[in-house]
């Protein structure tokens, strides 16, 4: 008899401390802070882990204060992380947060160079429990880290592939971690036949040259990945989805905008909460409404409810059947 997977989702990714200012004033010349947990996989995990799915979470972190800032973030959420390894030296990654009043946009300064995230060793992978799940979830961001990290994540990949074990990508293009055509070369050997993959317009023309239509820009992308289901973000126009067999289209809700890290992590998270309950149309709306909370939320981890969510759906639009 065939035994259930240990969890909904699980992910492997750094995740750093984000050291943001008050709004409106310039870190060279800020008086106070606030420290907050953020990371493109860990706040996909917690937002589920909210909304009632088991998650776990995989990386490496060290034994310090701010190691353990991070982890109890993620531990509040409701997220596994007997996964993750604790290094008796080494630093987090951090990141410098401005959020500058418009029209001037935010700020972002990374520190990242050398965190224990980032000498992930391959041959060191949890895979039995990675894989122990109804979905695993990876990005762009990881393999861009080091070649340690692209090994692991292509050897996770290449296993989940070989078990018949589904995974979500997401593409987040970095530039100021790699190139176009590092990137180009390297995620689509990674992420090939994945079940859901996420990309934003602006990352599938930078890296891969697709642009224009989005319906072309996702049959590109569907060919080069050879992904079962897309979801591709158009800006302020919402989403174009293609669902295996037809084009879906949703429009952005509406919203006021505090801080818009997080937003396309929520938005993932959302349609991979759909994706769960065998029902891609939902997690669109669901994705919608939790990337307009994490645009009006500062900080980059969704906080939510069931509940909350069926009502943020409900306010702008159809209801889905859960």
């Amino acid at each position: 008899m065939n035994c259930a997977p240990a969890y909904d989702l699980t992910t492997l990714g750094e995740t750093m401390l984000r050291i943001s200012v008050p709004p409106g004033t310039v870190l060279e010349t800020a008086g106070s802070a606030a420290l907050h947990a953020g990371g493109a996989e860990s706040n996909v995990a917690c937002a589920l882990a909210r909304l009632g799915r088991r998650t776990a979470w995989a990386s490496r972190l060290p034994q310090l204060p701010t190691g353990r800032l991070i982890a109890n973030a993620l531990r509040q959420c409701g997220v596994d992380l007997s996964l993750v390894e604790w290094c008796p030296a080494g630093r987090v990654g951090t990141y410098y947060v401005e959020l500058r009043l418009p029209p001037s946009p935010a700020r972002v300064t990374y520190d990242r160079t050398g965190s224990c995230a980032a000498n992930l060793d391959p041959d060191r992978l949890p895979l039995d429990a990675l894989l122990d799940t109804r979905l695993l979830h990876l990005t762009g961001i990881t393999p861009a880290l080091s070649e340690g990290c692209c090994q692991a994540l292509a050897r996770l990949t290449g296993e989940a592939r070989a078990r018949g074990v589904p995974f979500s990508f997401d593409l987040n293009y970095r530039r100021k971690l790699w190139s176009p055509a590092a990137a180009r070369k390297a995620l689509p050997m990674i992420a090939r036949g994945t079940a859901l993959l996420f990309a934003g317009a602006s990352d599938a023309a930078e890296v891969f040259g697709f642009s224009g239509d989005p319906e072309q820009v996702i049959a590109s992308l569907r060919e080069t990945f050879e992904a079962q289901q897309v979801v591709l973000t158009v800006g302020a126009e919402g989403v174009v989805a293609w669902d295996g067999r037809d084009i879906r289209r949703h429009s952005a809700q509406d919203t006021a905008v505090i801080d818009r890290i997080g937003a396309g992590d929520a938005l993932a998270a959302g349609v991979i909460h759909g994706w769960l309950d065998g029902d891609f149309t939902a997690g669109l709306r669901y994705g919608q409404a939790l990337a307009a909370l994490a645009l009006r939320t500062d900080g980059d981890i969704v906080v939510v409810t069931p509940d909350e969510l069926d009502e943020l759906v409900a306010g702008s639009g159809p209801r889905p059947q859960r």
